[in-house]
């Protein structure tokens, strides 16, 4: 075999020597490999820090350097190429040492290569042994130094160093074997991230730990022998364990930052608004809370910063990696039934219209609308009672008998404004829309709870931090704040925390979707349990499943939640008796009642709507059919119990009164009427 110093000594004397006109001739003639190598994509979050990275196309990891430990490069450089920062890309000192070591043993000893010839041999894949691939590596040494700065050449040493299996690259190897970025290193995690390059596969930490730790040892010694280090920071660190396991890359937001990378072809770098500590914090959550509950049910989480539309968590599933749950489905963008979590948005419309008030009394009572007959959940009935309170029991009767009036395309255009986007069954709105007859994913529907948080003006939601475009108001401040107070008014799931929250919870028909919405003065989120597949989970409830999760998201979110905004200045909060007449007692325009039974009670006298005097402060009350014994209210408070005859006085302050009968039976019937 031709031995090699010979070359080495030529090439060393070539570069001294007289020959320089030739040489630069020959250098100037080079043609350079391509220098440029895809890097993977990264999406970050919005302190820079990693959410997740992609293989380039090949299957390896090559990540962009980013800031390095200044100790590492400082290492590297006194390790591999002492002079690397005056040489001219070879090294004619160490070629000619390489020559002399090889003539006295007979042999090839070192090479004597730069760091520069490094970077050459691995930008063409060559060999480092034969002589016409160790003559190439010098060519194109000094042509990337007369192209290149020092900077630029070290950059692509720490881009393409391979350093064992599919890493490629100082980052990567640090995430990997590590698991930390490169920018702060302990001196026996910068001495064994040196030492790993010079033979990857043999020295890989997770396959050979002692050969690593060996080559480790001895990058630390000579760094202590060239004052780099103290002896006393070298032996500490030989005393640090050498990592034996290789680790997973980062992949928090996964859903998310596939759908990004597919959204942003082409983009090297996507950063995002996410909170890493929240997203870690809450893909956490969602594992602990289906841990106990089944192998196939799974979880989504949507949290956002309403203020200024940025969203900074988003959970898609448990664990993506799961097939049993179908971890891989993005439950956050999935369309699903929203249950009751729309009854909301056809109250605050009511309001708006001036067809409710949130003290308004409203009949719970079978009705029958068309051929639509809704039953309320629990399938009994409450007879009259205020709009207040149908929210917070979540009636379906008084919400439907409200869609009718306002009409289901006003809810349609609503949720079109917030900026949510739903897909109707057979492409028309029915009264069903009110309950939840519409598809809508959780990203939207929190988009739309968003726009209920900012007192009825939207703000677009968004991962990345872009310039927002403007969105029409959906509601007057008014009703989104007295739909606000509504919800604000419903206790927390037992053992919550006891914070003032607008919330609402839903279940799907069939107990296929478990929801709960929710915000304060900050933060909207949402939450959705379920089957990715549609299966129904029995038991399911959105107050019982979802509810308690998200009371669990805000206490993650911060330490404290953001107070609810006070009334806006126009706002009407008044009790029922003082409300202007049409808006005491909601009257349904296409309502039937049906289903009653022709012994129902009936308020005889007094009429409804009319002014009565009373007499000595009593007011004669009569009922007629029922069934004894009788109840009277009066704005919803008792003022006679357990009456047997049909004809009654009452004691009543003047003013409007909302006069309600309750027989034996349960069946109900009112008047409103003003007392003089």
């Amino acid at each position: 075999m031709r031995p090699l110093w010979p070359l080495l000594l030529a090439g060393a004397l070539l570069i001294g020597g007289g020959l320089r006109d030739a040489a630069d001739q020959w250098i100037d003639r080079t043609e350079l490999p391509v220098l440029l190598r895809p890097t993977s994509v990264e999406v970050r979050a919005r302190d820079g820090s990693l959410l997740r990275a992609f293989t380039v196309a090949d299957g390896r990891w090559r990540l962009e350097p980013g800031p390095v430990d200044p100790m590492f490069l400082k290492m590297l450089v006194t390790y591999e190429d002492r002079r690397f920062y005056s040489h001219p890309g070879v090294d004619p000192i160490a070629l000619a040492r390489a020559a002399g070591q090889a003539v006295w043993n007979g042999r090839v000893v070192s090479g004597g290569s730069t760091l520069t010839m490094q970077v050459a041999r691995l930008l063409e894949d060559s060999g480092t042994g034969k002589v016409a691939g160790k003559l190439r590596q010098m060519r194109v040494a000094l042509a990337l130094e007369r192209r290149l700065g020092k900077a630029q050449i070290l950059d692509l040493y720490l881009r393409i160093a391979p350093y064992g299996g599919n890493l490629e690259g100082v980052r990567a190897a640090s995430l990997a074997y590590l698991g930390k970025e490169p920018r702060r290193l302990t001196p026996a995690q910068a001495a064994l991230l040196v030492a790993l390059p010079q033979s990857p596969e043999s020295r890989r930490p997770d396959r050979a730990p002692d050969r690593a730790s060996a080559a480790r040892e001895r990058v630390l010694r000579r760094m202590a022998g060239a004052g780099v280090l103290s002896d006393d920071q070298a032996r500490a660190a030989l005393t640090e364990p050498v990592p034996q396991t290789r680790k997973p890359f980062p992949a928090l937001a996964p859903h998310l930052a596939a759908r990004l990378r597919a959204e942003h072809p082409g983009a090297q770098v996507i950063d995002t608004t996410i909170d890493p500590a929240v997203q870690a914090g809450l893909e956490d959550l969602a594992a602990q809370t289906v841990r106990t509950r089944g192998d196939r049910l799974s979880l989504a989480i949507v949290v956002a910063d309403h203020r200024s539309g940025q969203i900074l968590a988003s959970v898609g599933s448990p664990d993506w990696t799961n097939d049993r749950r179908a971890g891989f489905v993005d439950m956050t963008r999935a369309l699903r039934s929203p249950g009751s979590t729309l009854k909301p948005f056809v109250y605050a419309l009511a309001f708006d219209e001036g067809l409710a008030h949130p003290e308004t009394l409203i009949e719970d009572r079978p009705a029958a609308f068309g051929t639509y007959r809704p039953q309320n959940f629990d399938k009994t009935f409450r007879g009259t009672i205020s709009v207040r309170s149908a929210l917070q029991m979540s009636l379906n009767i008084p919400v439907v008998s409200l869609a009718d009036a306002l009409g289901p395309e006003r809810l349609l255009s609503a949720l079109e404004r917030s900026g949510a986007r739903v897909e109707l069954p057979g492409g028309q709105a029915g009264l069903a829309v009110a309950l939840g007859g519409l598809g809508i994913s959780l990203e939207d529907l929190v988009q739309a709870y968003a726009a209920l948080a900012g007192l009825g003006q939207p703000v677009r939601l968004s991962p990345l931090d872009s310039v927002q475009d403007a969105l029409p108001r959906m509601l007057s401040r008014e009703a989104a704040w007295m739909v606000t107070d509504i919800l604000a008014g419903l206790p927390p799931p037992p053992g919550a925390a006891a914070h003032r929250l607008a919330y609402k919870t839903g279940t799907s028909y069939g107990h296929r979707d478990a929801w709960a919405l929710g915000y304060d003065g900050a933060h909207v989120a949402g939450v959705w349990m379920g089957r990715p597949d549609g299966s129904p989970v029995p038991g399911a409830f959105g107050g019982d499943y979802a509810a308690p999760v998200l009371f669990q998201v805000f206490g993650r979110i911060a330490p404290g939640f953001a107070q609810l905004p006070p009334p806006p200045p126009a706002t009407l909060i008044l009790p029922n008796a003082r409300l202007p007449k049409p808006l005491q007692t909601f009257r349904p325009r296409g309502a039937v009642f049906a289903d009653a039974p022709a012994d129902a009670p009936q308020v005889s006298f007094p009429p409804d709507g009319a002014e009565v005097e009373r007499l000595d402060g009593r007011l004669t009350v009569k009922v007629a059919e029922g069934h004894p014994p009788f109840t009277w209210l009066a704005n919803g408070r008792p003022a006679a119990i357990g009456a047997g005859g049909r004809e009654i006085g009452l004691d009543l302050p003047p003013g409007f009164v909302t006069l309600s009968v309750i027989d034996a039976t349960g069946q109900s019937a009112s008047v409103s009427v003003r007392l003089r």
